[in-house]
């Protein structure tokens, strides 16, 4: 059965009095796979996924490329980059903003999660091989992105820089979803799915025509306009139609012991980032 088509299901995994269970999640309750229904305020979050990889595209939403290059002409095809296995991160999990750094921005994203061996197939073919879906926020340290070469290694591959949840979601059909991302309760990101500039098909396809996709990987598919900074304290939450609500809070931590390395610059080149380009996005694409 394809990944869009019903009954809708919702798999979480969490712990409960000190154990890991998967748990089934309808309308506000969670039932253990030993059968027990249990309150969802009695348990912790853990990531729904075990992945191998954490791909992601680059700019796949029209008002985020504006908002990059002040182009509206999309990109022949696209480009991406990975994240290493130990950025996935729970639903209340916390994101870390180390001392010295000013520029840790949001990303709210569908999250795609491969639920078969998954190589040289064609779009038609990807629904058949997903999991399901997932909110998801694809954190980002712009104050290292004056390093790496573009591969956004330590910008985007911090611990914990990918929640993904609360759960995976299939049986609904994830291209009539729109996106929600809300800091301290204000709507600060929304786009469409259907305004990605690659589908979800196109890009699981695109990924497996030379890399071996296993249950469990995650693909990130990309987010809107409006990715900015966030501060200690906040709660950023994003929210999926049908997917459900991911909600995460920013600590801090101290500053990295050692001091070799490039070190976290406020450059034009960072602050284009991570702040964006309000003065060339047109209102109505300013969400």
């Amino acid at each position: 059965m394809s990944v869009l088509d019903g009954p809708r299901t919702e798999l979480r995994h969490v712990i409960y009095g000190g154990s890991a269970y998967w748990a089934t999640y309808d309308n506000g309750e969670l039932r253990l796979n030993d059968g027990r229904l249990v309150a969802e305020r009695d348990v912790r979050y853990l990531p729904p996924c075990n992945p191998t990889k954490i791909l992601c595209i680059h700019l796949n939403y029209q008002s985020r490329l504006y908002e990059f290059t002040g182009a509206n002409k999309p990109p022949v095809t696209p480009t991406y980059f990975q994240k290493p296995v130990t950025a996935i991160n729970a639903h209340n999990g916390e994101l870390v903003r180390p001392e010295g750094y000013q520029y840790l921005n949001y990303e709210g994203e569908v999250a795609a999660i491969i639920g078969k061996v998954t190589r040289n197939i064609t779009p038609d073919q990807v629904w058949d091989h997903l999991r399901g879906f997932a909110a998801g926020n694809d954190v980002g340290l712009q104050d290292m992105r004056d390093t790496d070469a573009g591969s956004m290694l330590r910008v985007k591959g911090g611990d914990g820089f990918c929640p993904v949840g609360p759960g995976i979601v299939s049986g609904i059909d994830i291209r009539k979803s729109s996106l929600r991302t809300y800091r301290n309760g204000r709507l600060v990101q929304e786009g469409a799915v259907s305004d990605m500039l690659f589908g979800i098909d196109y890009i699981v396809a695109d990924l497996a025509r030379h890399i071996t996709l296993v249950p469990g990987d995650v693909i990130m598919t990309g987010t809107p306009a409006n990715s900015r900074p966030m501060e200690v304290g906040d709660l950023i939450e994003v929210e999926v139609t049908g997917l459900g609500r991911l909600g995460n809070r920013v600590v801090a931590s101290p500053s990295p012991r050692a001091t070799v390395g490039h070190q976290p610059t406020d450059s034009d080149a960072v602050r284009r980032v991570a702040l964006g380009n309000d003065d060339r996005l047109p209102a109505d694409l300013k969400k």
